[in-house]
């Protein structure tokens, strides 16, 4: 009973995060008559919600560095949006060649911004607010105020497309259930790797009977997910793409030493350079990636929407930085997981989503979701406070 305990205590944010995500799920599945969770709606939750979840990840390394934010991310999105527009509808680009461009303007951006952020100790609010601005010109600019559409269908494949269906089952797409049953072993195999890291460096375990829970529910999920996607036109291409990125960062974060140098420098600079940190390249680092995968995102919703638009990515750097803070980012830097971001982001997204459905005013629902936001933060305040009196 005390090992159970003293887990629970361990990892509180993480199981109130998902607890909490979960009674949101249920509270908007009945509300919204069993809508939430129909299996269409599932797949454009996650295609809707794609290039905020691809954004919070960027936006969670610059948090962890020492909760640094970047508020020109929606702007730099939509300008490499119109930027990859002009090169494939008005120029006859290659959309593969153009996506490329689109993907190192967005580095370079990185890269500038970084630069005046670590080595010339500009606030991160100051330099990434000018670059909102500048990028939200550029990108006004470039699209002359005028809607660009339609893309190539090679362009749109990666936001709109899906895994084919080797099977051919009518009413049931088998290759995504069979992904499923696939991932599963994976899962069981990585989790019982860790354990078993954890045990020969002393770490804290998880009793057997409620690890062994864990794995249980970890693959119900993924075949219970896998088998309702089948049911309408399986595993969207963009969640390949997200769990790619997720598998990248996660492992980046946790398993490598410049993920571990990051947290370190979030939680003191200081500490950090004295002890051989070279902090202003990580910092640089953060950045750049930001600039990145605000390309990425970017693209990705250019594709869905299948055009580019003078008001892409508005609000997109508030949906991105509620979703670090709703998923446990520490505003003051040094502690958030690949994880948290990305629940967080569902978490806004569902509201988003079931709020839309049962009717709720727009104006409300920023209303609902700043509430949202401010409990995430309150939480993160206790769950601290916490802590330094034990």
């Amino acid at each position: 009973m005390n090992k159970f305990k003293e887990t629970l205590q361990n990892n509180m944010r993480q199981y109130a995060l998902v607890l909490a995500f979960g009674m949101i799920i249920i509270v908007f599945q009945f509300w919204t008559n069993g809508i939430l969770l129909k299996p269409q709606n599932v797949t454009n939750l996650i295609q809707q919600n794609s290039y905020i979840l691809i954004i919070a990840i960027g936006m969670l390394l610059a948090i962890i560095s020492g909760g640094h934010i970047d508020l020109s991310v929606g702007s730099v999105g939509g300008f490499i949006g119109s930027v990859t527009a002009k090169l494939c509808i008005v120029g006859d680009m290659n959309p593969w060649l153009a996506i490329a461009i689109g993907l190192l303007t967005g580095v370079v951006i990185g890269v500038v911004s970084g630069y005046f952020i670590a080595y010339r100790n500009v606030p991160s609010f100051i330099v990434t607010l000018a670059g909102m601005l500048v990028y939200r010109g550029l990108s006004l600019a470039t699209l002359a105020g005028r809607t660009l559409a339609p893309f190539p269908a090679a362009y749109q494949i990666i936001s709109t497309g899906f895994i084919p269906d080797f099977f051919n089952y009518p009413d049931l797409h088998l290759t995504s259930i069979l992904i499923g049953v696939l991932i599963c072993p994976v899962i069981v195999f990585f989790q019982i790797r860790n354990r078993s890291g954890k045990k020969k460096n002393d770490g804290i375990l998880m009793p057997f009977p409620l690890f062994t829970m864990k794995l249980i529910a970890l693959c119900g999920v993924v075949l219970l997910f896998t088998y309702w996607l089948a049911l309408y036109r399986g595993i969207p291409s963009i969640l390949v793409l997200l769990t790619v990125i997720y598998l990248i960062y996660n492992f980046f974060t946790t398993q490598t030493v410049y993920g571990r140098h990051l947290y370190a420098m979030g939680g003191n600079k200081k500490a950090a350079e004295l002890s051989g940190i070279k902090t202003k390249r990580l910092l640089l680092f953060a950045f750049i990636n930001m600039g990145f995968l605000s390309a990425v995102s970017g693209i990705v919703f250019a594709g869905r929407l299948n055009a580019a638009t003078p008001k892409a990515g508005g609000g997109w750097e508030l949906d991105a930085i509620a979703a670090c803070f709703i998923g446990g980012a520490s505003a003051s830097g040094g502690f958030g997981t690949v994880g948290g971001a990305i629940i967080g982001g569902l978490i806004m997204g569902v509201l988003n989503n079931g709020m839309s459905i049962v009717g709720i005013d727009v104006d409300w629902q920023h209303v609902i979701k700043g509430i949202v936001l401010l409990i995430a933060v309150l939480f993160d305040t206790y769950s601290k406070n916490k802590v330094k009196v034990e």
